[in-house]
């Protein structure tokens, strides 16, 4: 079981987020604790499960030109072995970046990367040709992103 997290563990995983290459000494100093201990909780939230990992944010749009689309799936049928098959071939598509079960009048949100629309529409063409259950999809093209925001607001996930 997880240990149970206070406010400094709180405060820990959320100036992680925002800066995931601090120094543990900037670290300790931003959430009130000397360094020590600060590498403690650190280490044990990294055990526990709560931080995944430490990654760099890409300027994409200097990297290279591309296009993201949302893209609703709702498949032909709904037993158990449809969505685990759907699941399965979905992992295996390098575009698709997030993919998620809602519920609704669909059964799955994707969202997908690509260089551009005809790119994307070979991606679909593929799971379409790949018999993967899909009965039908709706795409959305991005025209402009207004707002990302990198993780989660931690504390607004904690119940005071």
């Amino acid at each position: 079981m997880p240990p149970k997290l206070d406010r400094i563990d709180i405060a820990i995983l959320a100036t992680l987020q925002r800066s995931g290459r601090m120094a543990n000494v900037d670290l300790a100093a931003a959430v009130g604790l000397s360094p020590s201990p600060c590498l403690t909780r650190v280490k044990r939230l990294e055990a526990a499960g709560y931080i995944e990992g430490y990654r760099a944010e890409i300027a994409w749009t200097k990297l290279a030109a591309h296009i993201i689309v949302f893209t609703e799936v709702t498949l032909s049928d709904h037993r158990r072995e449809d969505f685990i098959r759907f699941e399965a071939e979905i992992r295996r598509v390098e575009a698709v970046t997030e993919c998620h079960v809602v519920s609704g009048g669909y059964d799955y949100l994707l969202k997908f990367v690509a260089r551009n629309v005809a790119h994307y529409q070979d991606i679909i063409e593929g799971l379409l040709d790949r018999n993967v259950g899909i009965e039908k999809y709706f795409s959305y093209v991005v025209i402009k992103t207004v707002i990302v925001r990198p993780g989660v607001p931690v504390g607004l996930l904690i119940p005071e």
